[in-house]
């Protein structure tokens, strides 16, 4: 399955949202919630941010751009 090319600005910028969001709700969620049931959840969270990041930063470095389909392309007449 090949997922839909994505424009590098917009994959960066998805990556360090997911990637500040996520370490964020980690530290949050592991030194500053209140002890019970919050920590946990906001640490869960901040790890599947951060498993997110890890996901948009995979589809970076593999994707190929789309080059135009060359039989479609008319020659130029001199």
């Amino acid at each position: 399955m090949r997922i839909k090319y994505i424009a590098p600005t917009r994959l960066k910028v998805l990556m360090m949202m997911f990637f500040g969001t996520g370490i964020m709700g980690i530290i949050i969620g592991l030194a500053i919630a209140p002890a019970g049931n919050m920590k946990m959840i906001l640490t869960l969270m901040g790890v599947i941010n951060f498993g997110l990041g890890a996901f948009f930063t995979f589809t970076f470095l593999t994707q190929t751009r789309n080059e135009p389909d060359k039989r479609k392309k008319r020659r130029k007449e001199n």
